[in-house]
C-alpha cells in the first residue's frame, strides 16, 4: 500500500485533486467524512462533545447541530482545541481501521487520505507521500464567497484560522498549485499517479 496524505488549506483545490486520483483508481479516505461519523447519533463521540459543549450543539433529532457548535468553535480558539482534542483521536482510530480494510482489499493500493488538518492534528500516520495543495489565501476566500456562499468576513476568517501555508509546505513532498486553470490543477495530479504508478 501506497499512502498519501493530501492536505491544503480551505478551499485549496483538494476535492479536485482527489477526485483526479479516485477516478484513476486510487482509494480515498475522507477525513471530513470521518469526522461526521464519529459523531453520528448514539456514538460515544457525539456523548463527549454534547457533555464538553453543552446540549444546546445537538438538534431535536439527535444529531450534531452543526451550525450551533460552529457558532462556539469558529469563534473562540480554546474551545476549538477542546473539540480537537475529542474529535481527532476518534478520526485517527477510524482512519485506522479503514486503511487496514484498504490495505487487505488490495496490498498494492494507492490510498489518498484527505486530511485538511494534517497538520494541526499532528497526525501520527506514517505517509509514505505529503502533498500539499496551494492557492493565495484571497483566491480561496473567494472560493468560499462564490461556492459555499459565505460572507467576506467569514470566509476571511475561517482561511486565517488554519495552519498558515509555510507550515503545510514545511512538510511536503509534493505541492500541487490550484490557483490556475481547473485543466492545470487536474493535469498536475495525473502526474502525481503517473510517477506513483511507475514506482
Amino acid at each position: 500500500m501506497h499512502l498519501i496524505g493530501l492536505t491544503g488549506g480551505i478551499a485549496a483545490g483538494k476535492s479536485t485533486v482527489t477526485k483526479q486520483l479516485v477516478e484513476l483508481g486510487a482509494v480515498h479516505i475522507d477525513a471530513d467524512l470521518l469526522a461526521r461519523e464519529v459523531v453520528e447519533p448514539g456514538t460515544p463521540g457525539l456523548a463527549a462533545v454534547g457533555e464538553a459543549f453543552g446540549e444546546g450543539i445537538i438538534a431535536r433529532d439527535g444529531t450534531l447541530d452543526r451550525a450551533a457548535l460552529g457558532g462556539i468553535v469558529f469563534t473562540d480558539a480554546d474551545a476549538r482545541i477542546r473539540l480537537e482534542g475529542i474529535l481527532h483521536p476518534l478520526i485517527r482510530e477510524l482512519a485506522g481501521q479503514r486503511l487496514r480494510e484498504a490495505e487487505a482489499n488490495d496490498p498494492d493500493a494507492i490510498v489518498v487520505y484527505d486530511i485538511p488538518l494534517l497538520i494541526e492534528s499532528k497526525s501520527a500516520l506514517k505517509f509514505d507521500q505529503i502533498v500539499v495543495c496551494v492557492a493565495p489565501a484571497e483566491l480561496r476566500a473567494e472560493r468560499l464567497i462564490e461556492f459555499r456562499g459565505l460572507s467576506r468576513e467569514e470566509a476571511e476568517r475561517r482561511v486565517s484560522l488554519q495552519a498558515s501555508d509555510a507550515e503545510r509546505l514545511a512538510v511536503a513532498d509534493l505541492v500541487i498549485d490550484t490557483s490556475g486553470t481547473l485543466e492545470h490543477t487536474r493535469q498536475q495530479a495525473l502526474d502525481l499517479w503517473n510517477s506513483l504508478s511507475a514506482e
